[in-house]
């Protein structure tokens, strides 16, 4: 029994569609190595296994262009047992998919698995696949491995069973964690925010208010957008507004008397707060007064509409479609039927329909061209769709939910649902906007939901995380890139991928419930930085030689991190080391300088409680839709932009012979692979003091140890297509490939026999880093007659938090500068106070340089006074430590400056300096020489 913990969908590559791809994976290479070919999947509803159905779709053509052959699959019918005859027979690679309740369920269809059919030859189904010894892989094992599914398990006599889940009841033999920390540490799913509505005050309170947020971009002081009532000719008509300090509620609202005593007194843009003269203070997303039901989810609507937009503009010019999805309790809500059978709106559509179209009168003017034009193509009745369950006269129905977990099982909504998953990626279908039941939530794993809005009572038999998981993954474009960090870099990704939950309770109470949820799954991780954590600890450097941290080191390391401040008195990590872990100003002793990134992968382990910070508040965006200033129309700016905006081709043009002699010499110097050992260790019991000591296990002796090399030549029991394998992983030619093993010296290539896996592994590792070399030293750039539009400058939205990722400038071409690190806030800082500094620009996505490791962008574009310095134009890196670069693994991040450098000289005639710099003194330093 092998159990795999995955906190959620993995987009292992660009193709991946998460632990499923990762099982096929497996499949794959079981059959490869040892023959295995039946495998049953076993998945706890129906909603899961047309995902995996469906995922075994998109990536057949993936895994036939890496293996040569498809797999043959199909889903578990009793009234169709053809397949399972196939299945049984056939030698090549078969999968059955199947749900729990095809098997361990009362009714006639989950009974015929045991039964002895005259269709199928009066053999029972059962029989025939236990005769199969299949692999048995369980998706989600806690939903599944109920007791009589457990023991109904045992009759499919698998020949062994991994397990794939993040929360697993019982844990076996665990051989891969990739928990909720791991899965948003490294950037595999999208960050939360959180836009949470909680009602004040108590029933019968007469004054509505719902004070939305605080905007400080639109002047200089904060202004508040609050909703409030006001008394027309003939009704009273709610209203919203974005007022200042000492705007009268009374006198606005025509002298309503529930209003009297609120006057603005102080609008708080750092506590997110707005208090009136009587006393009372609201904060973002509350709701003052005696309000409906329907009114809260009017609200709700309204705000998963908004934030619909403001993400969508800025994902627009990027050809990545945004999806919001509506999950409502009742079918009703959204779709009613009159006795002709005509379809109408329910009360959700009608609100939808009206509170999209103020929002979109709101916005448009703001919009660029491009995008408006989109928008204008789209009618509001056909930009939402309903996905439910349908009856047999094709009308949308409330599923039939079963057993506590209120899912239900309805194959037409979870067809209906994956026959359109792709389709919903294309900007050629209108709808952006899904409604569906709570109950069909499984179903729902399109990577570009980028909203999620649930219209009922929050349910305490849902946990949060279940709530947010059918967005989490990492969204494609449409081509069907996905947007990780290969694609974005390790900076952007969580820019394009955040996901907004427009929750009916308060932040705090939303992003408790889901912290605390997430906490669960993280218990079994270390949280302390002692020295108990680090002894017999392993790293790696970047050559896959490796350190064993001994009592020795592990004190080192601890002097180290006491003397920096890293960690407190109880041993826990302190924001100084993870504030220098931002800013790459971590300090390691002398004897891990060559394994600074294994190191802090390793620190990566301990869970922070303070530092885990997967959910962020929606609300605290109070610096909205920056516009350009006048710095951006000066003549000296467009002068530079003129300069810089030229657009480039790259080629390369190296001798073979030369890369073949250079990883020839490289993999003769430094190629090693890892030997099997074994060791032995002799001990005995020596005298028993106490029964604490049996209890630490304390009661032996170690004696002897004694380790062995294990004499095993793996090549003899397994064949293996190393020149094919090293083809695939390098994308070099056989020939090529077969040059640099025949220059191999033969205790190298002798290495293939004591290790052919890492063999395989290390030597396509060190032939792509020639490669790479190679190619960074023999780049050149050509202009080519386009350049890139100023428009890239307004096409991405410009929002952020005052003193937390935004900070207030001078000679910025906006008012405000969004930065990334302390390093950037502080290069900033210096650029405004400098009075050889004419204007600046950060340079927003949309221009990069095209290089064989990715797209590049540069960080900055100054303009200096021609009178003080030598180089009036400079386009800038900041990193924080230059010394970094050369822990860089794949040396990707060096070899992007170094195409930078090619692509400026070729663009100008030497005047527009580019260079990498650890801050302003280095710039100054360059500038002035």
């Amino acid at each position: 029994h092998i159990i795999i913990k995955i906190f959620c969908v993995i987009p292992l590559t660009r193709e991946g569609t998460g632990k499923t791809f990762t099982y096929i994976l497996t499949m794959y290479e079981l059959f490869e190595k040892y023959g295995w070919n039946k495998y049953i999947v076993v998945v706890p509803s129906i909603a899961i296994r047309e995902g995996v159905y469906k995922s075994f779709q998109m990536t057949e053509d993936y895994f036939m262009k890496l293996y040569g052959h498809k797999p043959r699959y199909f889903i578990y019918n009793s009234k169709n047992l053809n397949k399972l005859e196939f299945f049984a027979s056939d030698a090549g690679l078969n999968v059955m998919i199947i749900n729990s309740q095809a098997f361990n369920a009362r009714g006639k269809d989950a009974r015929r698995i045991y039964m002895e059919l005259d269709e199928f030859q009066s053999r029972r189904p059962i029989d025939v696949i236990a005769e199969t010894n299949p692999i048995m892989i369980i998706d989600e094992p806690q939903s599944v491995e109920g007791k009589v599914t457990k023991k109904a398990l045992e009759d499919f006599n698998a020949l062994f069973t991994l397990r794939y889940s993040a929360t697993h009841r019982e844990e076996y033999n665990k051989i891969y964690r990739l928990d909720a920390l791991d899965a948003y540490n490294e950037k595999l799913v999208k960050k939360i925010q959180v836009k949470g509505i909680s009602v004040k005050g108590t029933p019968g309170t007469s004054e509505y208010l719902y004070f939305e947020g605080i905007d400080l971009s639109r002047k200089g002081y904060p202004l508040a957008k609050l909703e409030y009532e006001v008394m027309g000719t003939n009704s009273i008509r709610k209203e919203t507004r974005y007022i200042d300090v000492g705007y009268d509620l009374y006198k606005h609202s025509n002298y309503m008397e529930q209003y009297k005593g609120y006057r603005v007194s102080e609008i708080n843009g750092y506590n997110n707060t707005i208090q009136f003269t009587n006393g009372v203070t609201l904060k973002a997303g509350d709701v003052q007064g005696d309000i409906s039901e329907l009114w809260m989810r009017r609200i709700q609507i309204r705000e998963t509409i908004r934030s619909h937009f403001e993400k969508e503009r800025e994902l627009f010019y990027q050809g990545i479609k945004v999806l919001t999805l509506f999950f409502i309790d009742e079918v009703a809500k959204y779709r009613q039927y009159d006795d002709a059978g005509y379809e109408k709106n329910g009360v959700y559509a009608d609100i939808f329909e009206e509170e999209y179209t103020n929002i979109l009168n709101e916005y448009i003017t703001s919009f660029a061209e491009p995008y408006v034009n989109y928008l204008k193509s789209i009618g509001v009745k056909e930009t939402h769709d309903g996905y439910f369950s349908i009856d047999k006269n094709n009308r949308m129905v409330d599923p039939k939910v079963k057993g506590k977990s209120g899912e239900a099982d309805d194959e037409s909504a979870f067809e209906k649902i994956m026959r359109n998953k792709e389709g919903l990626l294309s900007f050629e279908e209108p709808i952006r906007f899904i409604f569906s039941h709570s109950a069909l939530r499984e179903g729902w794993d399109n990577p570009n939901v980028f909203q999620i809005c649930t219209l009922k009572q929050s349910d305490s038999t849902i946990g949060k995380r279940q709530e947010v998981g059918r967005g989490l993954r990492l969204c494609v474009n449409k081509n069907g890139v996905r947007m990780d960090k290969d694609e974005l870099g390790s900076k952007v990704v969580h820019e394009v991928n955040t996901l907004t939950v427009v929750a009916s309770e308060s932040y705090e109470s939303f992003a408790k419930d889901l912290q605390s949820d997430i906490a669960k799954s993280l218990a079994d991780r270390p949280t302390k930085a002692n020295k108990e954590f680090f002894m017999n600890k392993i790293i790696k450097n970047k050559y896959d030689n490796k350190i064993t941290i001994d009592a020795n080191l592990a004190d080192t390391i601890l002097f180290t991190f006491i003397q920096n401040g890293y960690v407190d008195r109880s041993f826990e990590l302190t924001d100084k080391y993870f504030n220098d872990l931002e800013n790459d100003n971590i300090v390691l002793p002398d004897e891990l300088s060559d394994y600074r990134e294994g190191f802090i992968q390793l620190i990566s382990n301990i869970h922070s409680e303070s530092k885990t910070n997967l959910v962020e508040n929606a609300r605290d965006e109070n610096i909205k839709n920056v516009k350009l200033n006048e710095n951006f129309k000066r003549k000296e700016f467009q002068e530079l932009w003129k300069r810089i905006n030229v657009k480039t081709a790259y080629y390369v043009d190296f001798d073979t012979d030369e890369l073949i002699r250079n990883c020839i010499n490289e993999l003769n110097n430094k190629l090693n692979v890892t030997e099997l050992t074994y060791e032995i260790k002799t001990g005995e019991m020596k005298q028993i003091q106490s029964k604490d000591e049996l209890e630490r296990g304390e009661s032996f002796d170690v004696e002897k140890t004694v380790t062995n090399k294990a004499k095993v030549d793996y090549v003899h029991n397994t064949k293996y297509d190393l020149i094919g394998k090293l083809t695939d992983d390098t994308k070099l030619i056989r020939k090529v490939i077969v040059k640099i093993l025949k220059g191999l010296k033969p205790e190298k290539f002798y290495l293939f026999h004591k290790n052919p896996e890492e063999f395989i592994i290390k030597t396509a590792r060190i032939i792509n880093e020639q490669k790479a070399s190679i190619i960074i030293n023999h780049i050149s750039y050509n202009k080519i007659d386009e350049t890139f539009a100023s428009s890239i400058f307004t096409e991405s939205k410009l929002k952020g938090i005052l003193g937390q990722n935004m900070v207030e400038t001078k000679k910025h071409i906006y008012d405000y500068l969004k930065y990334d690190s302390a390093t950037e806030k502080e290069f900033a800082k210096e650029l405004d106070i400098r009075s050889e500094v004419t204007l600046y620009a950060k340079l927003p996505r949309g221009f990069y340089i095209p290089t064989p490791v990715g797209k590049y962008s540069p960080d900055w574009a100054i303009v200096f006074d021609e009178e003080k310095v030598k180089h009036v134009y400079f386009v800038a890196e900041t990193k924080g430590k230059l010394d970094s670069l050369e822990f860089d693994t794949r040396g990707v991040e060096k070899a992007k400056i170094i195409c930078a450098k090619e692509h400026f000289k070729s663009i100008s005639n030497g005047d527009i300096n580019y260079d990498a710099v650890e801050g302003y003194d280095k710039l100054l330093e360059i500038i002035m020489s």
